[in-house]
């Protein structure tokens, strides 16, 4: 299946738009507990966020609260995983983070927007995935916006918007975000 494929039209006023609050609630009563742990409770941090996704994380992933999401169920992170602090993850339409990636401070995956038309911009909510490959790092203050693709061993620039699929095994960066030059094991 393609990430198009997987794309999401939410109707206002909806059972699905209904299941979609429910989830919002669901996480603004997790992350509070989550942004209430310290550094050195990696353990309990751990064991918060897996309960906010659903499933357990690895003993290799580490999180540095405050963390925000808008459900948190439809995150999956790998092995190895680094989250920095003051990340915003809105998953609606998934966010799936391969092994080794590092996620710097302020980075934002949005997975969800509206209709562009000003008649329709609040009949529905549209979301599509986000994927990040293996061994990504993504840089401080980065927006990723829904239907990307981050390409394994890519890195993405501080302060990048990256509105389309990033290939493998380069530096990316700008607003929005452009290919920079390749990169490998020099």
């Amino acid at each position: 299946m393609s990430k198009d494929d997987r794309t999401k039209v939410i109707p206002g006023r909806t059972p699905e738009s209904a299941a979609m609050v429910a989830s919002v609630r669901r996480a603004m009563a997790i992350t509070p507990v989550l942004n209430r742990l310290t550094y050195d409770e990696a353990d309990k941090i751990r064991a918060v966020f897996s309960d906010l996704i659903g499933q357990k994380v690895d003993d290799s992933f580490s999180l540095i609260p405050p963390f925000y999401t808008s459900g948190g169920e439809h995150i999956r992170v790998g092995r190895n995983v680094f989250i920095n602090q003051n990340c915003t993850l809105y998953d609606l339409g998934g966010i799936d983070i391969g092994d080794d990636v590092m996620i710097g401070p302020n980075v934002s995956l949005i997975t969800s927007s509206h209709p562009v038309a000003p008649s329709q911009r609040r009949a529905c909510v549209i979301a599509k995935p986000i994927v990040i490959e293996r061994n990504v790092w993504i840089a401080a203050g980065v927006t990723i916006t829904g239907g990307v693709t981050v390409g394994e061993n890519s890195v993405v620039a501080a302060g990048s918007v990256v509105t389309k699929d990033v290939p493998r095994n380069c530096l990316v960066g700008g607003n929005p975000a452009r290919v920079i030059r390749s990169i490998g094991d020099d």
